[in-house]
């Protein structure tokens, strides 16, 4: 029983004072310090070691003007707690207040000198300084210290310092010199400096920071250097840049190679074919793990895919898919480049009846519920292709089985259902679907989602037949089934029968994707232009201007026209998700010398 009054005793007692701890900053948070200060004090007089309560507390009465009450606070706590020397800065600040400027600043001088042969307090006096806007006398303080002691480690709370100083060179410097310390600091300071860099290469602080670390590689070799600087090239999407410095680490260390391969990826993935064909062929040459062969040699596919322009290139490509089934084999290590075959085959080579057939047999030998739902998928995707739209949906259907109900599978089956639904143009099911997946844990998924979902809605709105949408619906579908001139005569219909419809700038955006497709420039120019003048403000207008300006610089190889249409992104559009790209290639274009 004695147990059981004591815990409630406590329990009570603990939270009667998380209560009025809450109270007192509500207070202190309006503005009304007498009252603040008043539940302050009782807290204070409770446990004097506490540390928050005492500084809360000094803030009232200073915010108040109570500087009599500050003070013999202050030097209570001094006797009370001699050692705490830092205190003499707010008691110093305290006199300032009280226009006894003299004595603050002999006080701060007394603690600097005492801090000088006590080094135990250089950290809480120079923070002391530091809070007080005292940057200077805070940064000499480390700074003394570290000339008495070479070892002691005030790096990080100096860049601190600098930064709040403004002055970024030095900020830089100082978390650099952690890493020289250690090089486990690297994490550390990369989330710290990564506060400054940007994916603009011509930001003010990503030009200091690349200056600096490049003075740093010259002077004394050190492979953070180079990871420090092939971090910043991908955050720039400087993909190239980033593989030297990869390489270096690579040929000096003869690590490991995954850094080299994750960039090689996402080279890839931001369309920087060249960079990733590149890393991918180091990767093969350099590795004797016979699955990252596969994998990287599975991408050097993806991307001869991407660049493939002739017949000719196809029957290469199949032929290099059947080098590897050959020297892998058929069993489940092969599974990924099977999809891709089978992807190749119906979308590239218009083999729909063999892609399925290869999805089947790979099925067979899919060793769980994730990749067999992956599988049916991509089967569904095919079935859309050639036509079979409602076995397609039962197909993705089954993809959502009970053990992937959450999962990354079920979101894309759910989304392909939508879109298939959006092809049929039964617009009202495909946002049930899409109504789900808005809060999906895939970014990519949601976004998607998010796209069609607003694409549905803005075009069926006052619209009870829905007649544009679902013509519009009709030629996305033609597109998707590489039925191109069939798309876009469908959506010359569109443009024609509902001139003056919301549909009508998504259509002509689309048919210029279409036209140049075709390698009909001049047509896709034309589209873009109409935008354009359609809509000033329309969402697709600096989408429309970004496309005209990589269409003039190439293939119509009109320099002057594309600079054109990068400054209109510069001036005009300055929220664009193309600025930082369009920055980079009108600069480019203008004959800008860029850092390397």
């Amino acid at each position: 029983m004695k147990k059981l009054f004591l815990v409630l005793f406590f329990f009570s007692y603990f939270s009667l004072s998380a209560q009025n701890t809450q109270m007192a900053y509500e207070y202190f948070r309006k503005g009304e310090y007498l009252k603040a200060a008043s539940i302050y004090k009782k807290l204070y007089q409770k446990n004097k070691r506490n540390t928050t309560y005492f500084k809360y507390l000094i803030t009232c009465y200073q915010e108040a003007k109570n500087y009599q009450e500050a003070e013999k606070l202050l030097l209570d706590q001094l006797k009370n707690f001699p050692k705490q020397i830092y205190l003499n800065i707010e008691l110093g600040k305290n006199y300032h207040f009280k226009n006894q400027d003299k004595k603050a600043d002999s006080l701060y001088q007394i603690t600097i000198e005492k801090v000088k042969t006590d080094t135990r307090n250089v950290r809480m006096v120079a923070r002391a300084f530091q809070d007080n806007g005292m940057l200077d006398t805070a940064l000499q303080i480390y700074k003394d210290a570290i000339h008495k002691n070479p070892k002691a480690n005030y790096d990080l709370y100096i860049a601190q310092i600098y930064g709040e100083k403004g002055d970024i060179e030095n900020m830089f410097n100082s978390y650099l010199n952690l890493v020289d310390r250690n090089k486990n600091y690297y994490t550390t300071i990369q989330r710290y400096i990564g506060k400054f860099i940007t994916d603009d290469g011509e930001n003010t602080y990503n030009k200091t920071f690349r200056k600096l670390l490049l003075k740093r590689s010259q002077n004394n070799p050190n492979t953070a250097w180079n990871n420090l600087l092939s971090w910043m090239y991908m955050k720039q999407k400087e993909f190239h840049k980033a593989f030297i410095q990869q390489k270096a680490i690579h040929i000096r260390e003869n690590g490991s190679l995954y850094p080299i391969f994750d960039l090689a990826v996402n080279s890839f993935e931001n369309t920087d074919y060249e960079t990733s064909s590149e890393a991918f062929n180091y990767v093969i040459t350099h590795t004797l793990d016979r699955e990252q062969i596969l994998q990287a040699k599975e991408y050097l596919l993806k991307i001869s895919i991407k660049k493939a322009t002739s017949d000719a290139d196809l029957v290469i490509i199949d032929s290099d898919f059947q080098a590897i089934f050959s020297e892998y084999g058929s069993g489940s290590l092969t599974i990924s480049v099977k999809k891709l075959y089978a992807n190749f085959l119906a979308f590239q080579l218009n083999k729909p009846t063999e892609a399925i057939k290869v999805l089947k047999e790979a099925k067979k030998v899919a060793s769980n519920s994730y990749k067999r739902g992956l599988l049916k998928i991509q089967l569904a995707d095919i079935l859309v292709f050639i036509g079979k739209y409602n076995e397609a949906l039962i197909t993705y259907t089954q993809a959502q089985t009970e053990d992937l109900r959450s999962s990354f599978v079920a979101q894309i089956a759910r989304l392909k259902i939508a879109q298939t639904s959006y092809y049929k143009g039964d617009f009202d099911w495909a946002k049930v679907q899409l109504k789900v997946l808005k809060s999906a844990t895939s970014k990519l998924i949601s976004n998607d989602a998010l796209a069609l979902n607003l694409l549905i809605g803005d075009n069926i709105a006052g619209d009870t037949i829905q007649a544009a949408l679902k013509k519009y619906a009709k030629a996305e579908l033609l597109a998707y089934q590489n039925k191109t001139k069939q798309a876009i005569d469908t959506l010359s219909i569109v443009l024609a029968d509902f001139k003056g419809h919301a549909i009508e700038d998504e259509a002509l955006y689309k048919q210029a994707e279409l036209y140049k497709k075709q390698k009909k420039y001049h047509f896709a120019e034309n589209n873009y232009q109409k935008i354009i003048q359609l809509k000033k403000d329309g969402i697709l207008v600096d989408d429309a201007i970004y496309q005209l300006g990589l269409l003039y610089e190439s293939p119509l190889n009109d320099l002057e026209k594309a600079k054109e249409m990068y400054q209109k992104i510069l001036f005009d559009f300055p929220s664009s998700i193309y600025l930082v790209e369009a920055r980079k290639r009108f600069r480019k274009l203008r004959g800008d010398t860029l850092e390397n």
